[in-house]
Parts: C-alpha cells; sequence; structure tokens
C-alpha cells in the first residue's frame, strides 16, 4: 500500500454492484405491476387493426401510461415502415 493508494478510486465490491442491479430489477416490476391490465390487449388490438392497412412489425408499436399533473397519460408510439420506392 502506497502513500497515493488513498487517492486513487476504490473498485466497487460486487455486492454494492448486485445490490444496485437489484434495486432497478425492482423498480421495473413496481412500474409494470402499475400499469393498466388492459394495455396488452390494447397493444394487440392495435396491432390488428394496422396490419389492415400497413406492413407493421409486431415489436413497432409502444403504449405506455404515465402520471402527469395528476392526469394519466396514454402515450401510444407506433414505428411505420418506409414507403418502398421513397
Amino acid at each position: 500500500m502506497g502513500i497515493f493508494d488513498f487517492l486513487k478510486p476504490r473498485a466497487p465490491n460486487s455486492a454494492s454492484v448486485a445490490k444496485e442491479r437489484l434495486r432497478i430489477i425492482v423498480a421495473q416490476e413496481r412500474a409494470q405491476r402499475d400499469a393498466p391490465d388492459y394495455l396488452p390487449m390494447l397493444r394487440r388490438e392495435l396491432l390488428e387493426v394496422l396490419k389492415k392497412y400497413v406492413n407493421v412489425d409486431p415489436d413497432a408499436i409502444q403504449v405506455k401510461v404515465s402520471q402527469e399533473g395528476g392526469h394519466e397519460l396514454l402515450e401510444l408510439s407506433v414505428a411505420l415502415p418506409d414507403k418502398p420506392g421513397a
């Protein structure tokens, strides 16, 4: 141990890394648990309707519900394919 060893940042130990990862996983699980039950069904139905008109990748639809100023906000994002020849 040298005289300047206290200036070097210490690598985090595996317990603290595991603890931080667990916090992230628990936060994600809580966010999903609080999501309304109808979102997976809504996503499937939107995909079925869009497929009637456009060839859409099933992963191209994102549906989120969030709280904003005391209101629930439903956010829908659809990545449409590029037009052929464009």
